[in-house]
C-alpha cells in the first residue's frame, strides 16, 4: 500500500529536522570503526577501538534493535521524531550494518592482522603451527579444553539445545558411516578460556573455535563430520521491570532469569555456511531472514581485547598515571580534608586527576572520622574493587548512619548490584532500590559532620560512576563542596528517594524528572533573548548522547535568533547543524580519543549572565523525563576557568575528532595545512603534569 503524500512530506520534513536515534547510534559506531582503521595510531590502540566498535554493536542489537523488533512484530506504525516508523528503520539499520561488517571484517584480515604478524604477533590456524607448537596445542587441548565442552546433537528426545547470548559456537553436521543417520549437533566455545590461544615462542595465536575444528574427530570418534561452521545468538537484554513490583530487588533477579532467554534479536553466521545448515539454525532458533547477518572471517571481535591487552609498551600509547591534585596531594587527615572543601569548592578531572587520592581518600576519610555521623551515596555503575561500598560499610561498623541508593536496574550491571545490595544489607547499611520506572541515575554523596557543635553536610557531586576501574578510562568531572543550599538540595533528593513525600522546590541543583528539563529550556531561552536583542550570546555543551526532540527545537530556536552554539556530543545526535534558516550557527564535534568522554558539562552566556553546570544528565527523553540526574552549578569563578579550557581543548582537537554536517554525516577532523596534529586529551594532560608541577614549586 503506497504511503500518502501527506505522511510523506511530514516524513521528509521530520527527516530534514531532526537524524535518527538509531540510525546515529551505528554512525558513532562506524567512528570508532574509522578510529582503528587510523595507521597513525599506535597498532594496539587500533585493534583496542576494534573491540569497543564490537562492543558497542552487540549492544545495538542487545537493546535498541531489540525495541525496534518488538514494536514491529506488535504492528505498532508511530513514528519517531524524525518520522521513520520501527520497521522503516530496521530496514536502514540492515544496510548500515552489513556495510560496518563488511568493512570490519577487511580491516581485521587485510590491515591489522598483517600488521601484527609485522610485530610478532601472529593469528594463526592450527595448520601454520610448527611441530613443536603442534605438540603443546595436543597437550593443552587434552588439559585445559577438552573437560570442559559438551557437544549437544539434535535428535529423537534430544531437542534444539538452547543457546547462550553472546557465545560463539560451532554448528556441525555429523554422520554415522556405518547407517547414513545425519544429525545438527553444537559445540559451544567454551567462555573461560582464551579466545586466542597462544602457543609456542614466536608469537603465534590460534582462536579458540579453530582449536575445537581440528579436535572435533576427538569430540565424534567414528563418526563423519560432514560440515563445521560458525555462528552466534543476541538476545533482548533490555529488562522490563513490571511498575506494580512489591519487591524490586526480586523482580529483578527474575528479570535477570528471563535475561538468558530472551527473543532472538541477531544471528550471525559464517558466510562460508551451507543454507542447509543455516535453515536448521533458523528454524532451531525461530529466526526470521532479516536478523541473519553472515559474516566473513572471525566473528565477536571484541575478544581482539585480549591482544590489545598485551604487554607491548612499544605498540600502544604513553601509560598516562593520574596525578593528585592538589590540594589532595597534601591532605593527609579527616580534619584537612573537610577544611579543604569549607574553604571553596573543589574540581577533579579523571583520569587526569586520581581518582585514588581525591574520591577514594574522602570517602575512606569520612567513614573513619569520629566527626562523621552519617554518609549518603547513590551507586549506578561500580566495580569489584570499589572504594565506597567497604566505606559505606565501615561507617556501620562505627556507629554511623549509613545509606546507599542502588540502581540495580543499571543495564549491563543487575546482577553485580543486587550482589552488592546483599552484602550492603547483610552489613547493615541501608539500601534503597529507588522505583519500578525510574532509574536513579545521579552521582551523588552526603557526608554528615558534626562540627563545632553543629552539623556541616559535605557533597561530592560526580559527572561519572563510582567505579575505580572505568575512572582510569572514562573522562570525568567531581565536585565537591560544602555549599549550604547544595547540601540542602541533596539531602532533599535522598529524603525523596528513601521516603515517600515529594521533592520541595530545589534552591540550586537542577534535577531530573522534575526540574532539570525545564531549567535548561529556560537557559536556552534567555541565550536567544540575549542574542535577540545584540547581546552576547553564547551555548556550550558537552553530552554523551543529544535526542530530546524539545532540547533540539530550543535549540534551533536559539541559533535563529544570533546565537553562537557549539556542541560536543560524544555518541548518538540527532540535532542537524549548518541547517539554512534552522542550524546556522550551531556546530557538532564528537571527539573519540585514549579515553571515553563521559562528562556532561553546560555553559550558558547571555549577556552579563554566564552559568556553567555539572552531572550525571544527557540531553535524551530517558534522562530528563525517566530518571532520577542531577545538574549542579559551578560558581567559584578559578573552576569556571577549568571547565572553561577543558571545552576549548577539546574543540582545538584536530587528532581524533569528527564534526557533524547537514546532511548527518560525520567527517574525521584533520590539521589545516602547516598545522601539526593536536589531541585534546594529550593537552588535558600536560595541564595536570603543570598544575602538580607548580604546587610542589611553591
Amino acid at each position: 500500500m503506497a504511503t500518502p503524500v501527506r505522511a510523506r512530506k511530514r516524513t521528509r520534513v521530520a527527516l530534514e529536522r531532526l537524524i535518527n536515534r538509531e540510525l546515529s547510534f551505528l554512525d558513532y559506531d562506524a567512528r570508532l570503526l574509522d578510529l582503528a582503521g587510523d595507521e597513525t595510531l599506535p597498532l594496539l590502540e587500533r585493534v583496542f577501538f576494534l573491540k569497543v566498535f564490537s562492543e558497542m554493536l552487540d549492544e545495538f542489537f542487545m537493546v535498541r534493535v531489540a525495541g525496534l523488533t518488538g514494536q514491529a512484530a506488535a504492528g505498532v506504525n508511530a513514528r519517531s521524531p524524525d518520522g521513520l516508523t520501527p520497521r522503516q528503520t530496521l530496514v536502514e539499520a540492515r544496510g548500515r550494518v552489513l556495510d560496518l561488517y563488511r568493512r570490519q571484517a577487511a580491516l581485521w584480515a587485510e590491515e591489522l592482522c598483517p600488521a601484527l604478524a609485522a610485530e610478532a604477533i601472529t593469528v594463526t590456524s592450527v595448520d601454520d603451527l610448527n611441530h613443536e607448537e603442534r605438540a603443546s596445542l595436543d597437550e593443552r587441548f587434552e588439559r585445559e579444553v577438552y573437560p570442559v565442552l559438551t557437544p549437544l546433537a539434535v535428535g529423537p528426545g534430544q531437542p534444539f539445545p538452547y543457546i547462550s547470548p553472546l557465545s560463539v559456537s560451532l554448528a556441525l553436521f555429523v554422520a554415522d558411516p556405518d547407517t547414513g543417520e545425519e544429525r545438527f549437533a553444537r559445540v559451544k566455545v567454551p567462555e573461560g578460556l582464551p579466545r586466542f590461544l597462544p602457543l609456542g615462542l614466536r608469537g603465534r595465536f590460534v582462536p579458540l573455535e579453530q582449536v575445537l575444528a581440528h579436535y572435533l574427530p576427538r569430540l565424534y570418534p567414528g563418526m563423519d563430520v560432514r560440515e563445521w561452521s560458525l555462528f552466534r545468538v543476541t538476545r533482548d537484554a533490555d529488562l522490563e521491570v513490571s511498575d506494580e513490583a512489591d519487591d524490586l530487588l526480586e523482580a529483578v533477579e527474575l528479570e535477570l532469569r528471563r535475561a538468558r532467554f530472551g527473543e532472538v534479536t541477531r544471528l550471525e553466521v559464517a558466510s562460508s555456511m551451507s543454507q542447509p545448515m543455516r535453515e536448521e539454525l533458523q528454524q532451531g532458533l525461530r529466526v526470521s531472514d532479516d536478523l541473519v547477518y553472515p559474516l566473513d572471517g572471525l566473528l565477536d571481535l571484541a575478544d581482539v581485547g585480549e591482544i590489545a591487552q598485551l604487554d607491548r609498551p612499544d605498540l600502544k600509547n604513553d601509560r598516562w598515571v593520574p596525578v593528585a591534585r592538589p590540594p589532595w596531594n597534601s591532605i593527609e587527615t579527616a580534619a584537612e580534608q573537610f577544611a579543604a572543601i569549607r574553604a571553596g569548592d573543589l574540581l577533579v578531572h579523571h583520569p587526569y586527576d586520581s581518582f585514588v587520592s581525591s574520591f577514594e581518600s574522602y570517602i575512606d576519610r569520612a567513614a573513619s572520622d569520629p566527626e562523621v555521623i552519617a554518609i549518603k551515596s547513590t551507586v549506578y555503575r561500580t566495580s569489584d574493587d570499589t572504594p565506597l561500598v567497604p566505606a559505606l560499610i565501615e561507617a556501620v561498623e562505627r556507629g554511623k548512619q549509613s545509606v546507599c541508593l542502588v540502581e540495580i536496574k543499571a543495564r549491563g550491571e543487575e546482577r553485580r548490584n543486587v550482589e552488592w545490595s546483599r552484602a550492603l544489607e547483610q552489613a547493615g547499611v541501608h539500601v534503597v532500590y529507588g522505583f519500578p520506572t525510574l532509574k536513579i541515575h545521579a552521582k551523588t554523596t552526603l557526608v554528615v559532620r558534626r562540627e563545632a557543635g553543629r552539623l556541616r553536610r559535605y557533597v561530592h557531586i560526580g559527572t561519572g560512576n563510582y567505579n575505580a576501574v572505568t575512572a582510569r578510562s572514562y573522562e570525568d568531572f567531581g565536585l565537591f563542596t560544602a555549599d549550604e543550599e547544595i547540601a540542602d538540595d541533596v539531602a532533599d533528593l535522598f529524603n525523596h528517594l528513601t521516603g515517600f513525600g515529594r521533592p520541595a522546590q530545589f534552591r540550586k541543583l537542577l534535577v531530573a524528572p522534575y526540574t532539570l528539563r525545564q531549567r535548561l529550556v529556560e537557559e536556552i531561552r534567555a541565550v536567544a533573548d540575549a542574542a535577540h536583542d545584540g547581546k552576547k550570546a553564547r551555548i556550550r555543551i558537552k553530552v554523551n548522547g543529544l535526542t530530546h526532540p524539545e532540547i533540539i527545537e530550543e535549540l534551533y530556536a536559539a541559533s535563529q535568533a544570533g546565537a553562537k552554539i557549539d556542541l560536543l556530543v560524544r555518541g548518538v545526535c540527532s540535532l542537524r547543524p549548518h541547517v539554512p534558516k534552522l542550524s546556522e550557527r550551531i556546530r557538532v564535534r564528537s571527539v573519540l580519543g585514549r579515553y571515553l568522554e563521559h562528562s556532561r558539562v553546560f555553559h550558558f552566556e547571555a549577556g552579563d549572565h554566564s552559568i556553567y553546570f555539572i552531572g550525571s544528565a544527557d540531553l535524551m527523553p530517558r534522562n530528563l523525563d525517566h530518571r532520577v540526574e542531577v545538574l549542579a552549578p559551578v560558581e567559584d569563578p578559578a573552576l569556571q576557568s577549568e571547565l572553561s579550557a577543558s571545552l576549548d581543548a577539546l574543540w582545538s582537537d584536530n587528532d581524533t575528532s569528527f564534526e557533524l554536517d547537514a546532511k548527518g554525516n560525520w567527517e574525521r577532523v584533520r590539521p589545516k595545512k602547516d598545522d601539526r596534529p593536536r589531541s585534546g586529551q594529550q593537552v588535558l594532560m600536560r595541564r595536570a603534569r603543570r598544575r602538580l608541577s607548580l604546587a610542589r614549586s611553591r
